[in-house]
């Protein structure tokens, strides 16, 4: 088709979309190649060129005084065809036809509209850059045509599939769609989509494809059957596809939940009781092209508002360049183009340049790659309860400048053609909860995982994580995982029964002690009280009182100053009553020893100052060893967590282990010399002899710290304590039975045997 004008542009477009090569012979005449299968869209395509020139041409305001032409070709969807005429409106040799005035050197065609195939783009503008001739495509949108340095003159008015592919992977994510089927077509469009949507899907993060696979061009059903196939076997339940309208139209006659709703009708077998109901059974040979259905209707997919947009832009291009001010102009010298001998490199310039806004509102311009303002509406088919289709918009897609692509969505007008009505669930792996973390399975997309759940004392409170994070020191895992909780406490409390039993015990033994201090004090003038040094005895019952209540140190929440006392106050207490017992035993000694003849001076060099004396230099040597301990290392609060993973033990370290060792022996030394003291003089006169209960007292005593030792060593956290002030109630009690238990109960139910007679004549007797 042409139409004369002074400036003409020309058209390439699909009218018909198969062709018939020539069978090429040596006998006969060749045959014209011939274009078959008229198309209805492609020719409402190039009728939309011819309207939006005419609509130019009426314009007064736009190209005033230019009258613009055209020159439309077929390509009949074959690269060779649409080549050739590319080739033909670049070098002038089309048709010949009169122009409306004379032209010095203008050439007859400065910008062509199209073509509709990336592949026939690419090879049209490879050539045709060479000449600097402007195209301006509405279909091509191969993303490797934004590469200026190979297509200097090459424009769309259609984006880019750069932007198509991250408009694709926008909705992928917002419908959560993680496990995707890909279908490309087999050309250059669909390999370069193919390309740069696994890359951009790969760098986003938002998804893994299940599988990829090209439609075949032309008739291939065993193909198509094969790739349904796939599809039918996969776990995805979304397929992206990048492809032509003929692919859609061959694969959607292939899949079977399509065709069934399509015809109402089901493939054999079909249900029990549908054909008994009046079901018709598929044949697989129903026509789609028949039905009235928006599949097939392209119109409102904008492939005519492209064109439009391409026209205007060539003719406001060529406008721009016709109000060029002499001398002000862009080119060489400031010099301005000028109809008479324009050439297409200085349209180029000005193409680059346009902006300008539709009558319907739209604006457009091109970027310095020649793509146009990204926009693209997303459309929904709406199944109709008489089995047609429309075809509605429910979103738009657009690039702003300053947040890249937004994506808007009305999901209320979204038609789901499932029983739910909602968004299919397209995932390879269900998402992980909180609490858990996502394992990759091997060999697989990192789309395919497994939800393992977090380890003890650690956690993850998001969906999805990839790992999960340790608690903080003082904190443990819940049960479920999800989040961090203060870790369970533990220490010997007063609260809990072994607590209360072993302070009910001190007490108790501290409460005995006040007693029997009590009863001495009521009969301090007894001789069963006064009978080797009543003083020594008041004191054994103090510190003895003192070594009940040091075990409640062991008992509650540990802190600085309790473990500083704690062993420092045993260690002191236990010294004083094992420095009394001791005293006592060489008294009992002395005193046996100043009853036979010439014996009487051994009291006189240990009387009642050398037995205090004793008493104050041993014990202080106790205090010197734990005032040295405490200075150079001393006990503090620990939080003990080797124990238990989920509680934290309180524990009162001891700091230097020698300064407990040297206080322990030290106790020990003591005790090991009262019992060998006493066990010596176990034989001696009753009425004088006090050390068979000193020696049965400190059997006990040395029997219980023995037993504590590795009890101690052995028992972790609380119970270390408890064995503790076990050892020390169990060994205190031991003393103050053994050592005051007998002399209470003469004291009190055989009063008649504290009498200084009794005493004396039982020793009198034995002798």
């Amino acid at each position: 088709m042409h139409k004369p004008g002074d400036v003409v542009l020309g058209g390439l477009f699909e009218v018909h979309y198969t062709s018939v090569f020539p069978k090429l012979s040596f006998t006969s005449e060749p045959n014209q190649l011939s274009c078959q299968g008229f198309d209805t869209a492609g020719f409402r395509h190039a009728m939309t060129m011819a309207f939006a020139i005419d609509e130019i041409n009426k314009n007064p305001n736009l190209l005033p005084n230019v009258t613009l032409g055209y020159s439309l070709y077929d390509n009949c969807a074959t690269l060779v065809i649409g080549f050739s005429a590319a080739l033909l409106l670049a070098s002038g040799q089309e048709e010949q036809f009169l122009l409306q005035e004379e032209c010095l050197g203008t050439p007859p065609v400065l910008g062509i509209v199209g073509d509709s195939f990336s592949t026939f783009s690419i090879a049209t503008s490879d050539v045709l850059g060479l000449f600097n001739l402007p195209i301006v495509s509405y279909y091509a949108t191969c993303s490797c045509l934004s590469d200026r340095q190979r297509f200097p003159s090459f424009f769309r008015t259609i984006p880019s599939d750069a932007f198509q592919v991250r408009a694709m992977i926008k909705i992928l994510k917002r419908f959560g769609w993680t496990w995707a089927g890909l279908l490309v077509s087999d050309d250059d469009y669909g390999l370069h989509v193919s390309q740069t949507f696994q890359s951009d899907l790969a760098q986003s993060g938002g998804g893994c494809l299940a599988y990829s696979e090209i439609l075949p061009w032309g008739e291939n059903p065993a193909e198509l059957k094969r790739i349904v196939e796939i599809m039918k076997r996969s776990t995805a339940r979304v397929v992206i596809v990048f492809a032509h309208q003929i692919h859609m139209i061959q694969l959607m006659e292939e899949v079977m939940q399509f065709w069934e709703y399509t015809f109402d009708c089901r493939f054999a077998p079909p249900p029990a009781g549908w054909v008994e109901a009046g079901g018709e059974v598929c044949t697989g040979q129903e026509d789609l092209e028949s039905l009235g259905t928006e599949f097939l209707d392209v119109s409102d997919l904008r492939p005519e508002y492209n064109i439009y947009k391409a026209v205007y832009a060539l003719a406001y291009a060529l406008d721009d360049m016709l109000q060029c001010e002499p001398g002000r102009g862009p080119f060489s010298g400031h010099s301005c183009a000028t109809l008479q001998i324009l050439k297409p490199w200085q349209l180029i310039h000005y193409l680059e340049k346009v902006n300008f806004t539709t009558s319907f509102g739209d604006q457009v311009s091109f970027d310095e790659n020649g793509d146009a303002l990204p926009i693209y509406d997303v459309m929904n088919w709406l199944w109709l309860p008489d089995g047609r289709t429309k075809v509605h918009s429910v979103g738009l897609v657009k690039k702003l400048a300053s947040k890249g692509e937004e994506l808007t969505l009305d999901e209320e007008k979204i038609f789901w053609n499932f029983d739910s009505k909602q968004s299919p669930l397209s995932v390879c792996s269900e998402s992980c909860p909180p609490g858990t973390r996502m394992a990759r399975k091997k060999g697989q997309p990192f789309c395919c995982f497994d939800c393992v759940p977090c380890s003890e004392g650690k956690f993850s409170n998001d969906t999805d994580s990839m790992e999960c994070t340790s608690c903080p020191e003082d904190f443990w895992s819940n049960v479920q995982r999800d989040h961090c909780i203060p870790k369970k406490t533990e220490f010997l409390s007063y609260h809990e029964p072994l607590g209360i039993c072993l302070t009910t015990t001190s007490l108790l033994g501290t409460f005995i002690c006040a007693v029997v201090l009590g009863i001495f004090t009521y009969h301090r003038s007894t001789p069963m009280v006064r009978a080797n040094n009543s003083e020594l005895s008041f004191l054994l019952l103090l510190s003895l009182k003192s070594c009940f209540l040091c075990s409640l140190l062991f008992i509650g929440r540990p802190s600085l100053w309790t473990c500083q006392l704690r062993h420092a106050a045993f260690g002191i207490s236990f010294v004083l009553c094992v420095s009394c017992i001791l005293v006592k035993t060489i008294v009992v000694l002395a005193v046996f020893k100043a009853s036979k003849p010439g014996g009487g001076a051994s009291l006189k060099w240990f009387g009642a100052v050398q037995q205090r004396g004793t008493v104050l230099v041993l014990t202080s040597i106790q205090a010197a060893i734990c005032t040295a301990w405490i200075v150079s290392a001393s006990p503090a609060p620990h939080k003990n967590t080797q124990y238990h993973n989920d509680k934290i033990v309180y524990e009162c370290v001891v700091g230097s282990t020698v300064g407990f060792a040297v206080l322990l022996s030290y106790v020990g030394f003591l005790a090991i010399l009262s019992f060998l003291l006493a066990f010596l003089a176990r034989n001696l006169p009753d009425n004088f002899n006090e050390a068979k209960l000193i020696t049965f007292s400190m059997l006990i005593f040395c029997a219980v710290w023995v037993a504590f030792v590795p009890a101690y060593v052995n028992s972790p956290g609380k119970y270390s304590d408890a064995v503790e002030v076990f050892a020390i109630l169990a060994s205190s009690f031991g003393l103050l039975l053994a050592l005051f238990g007998p002399k209470c109960y003469i004291i009190l139910l055989r009063p008649e045997r504290n009498t200084k007679k009794a005493i004396m004549g039982r020793s009198i007797t034995k002798t």
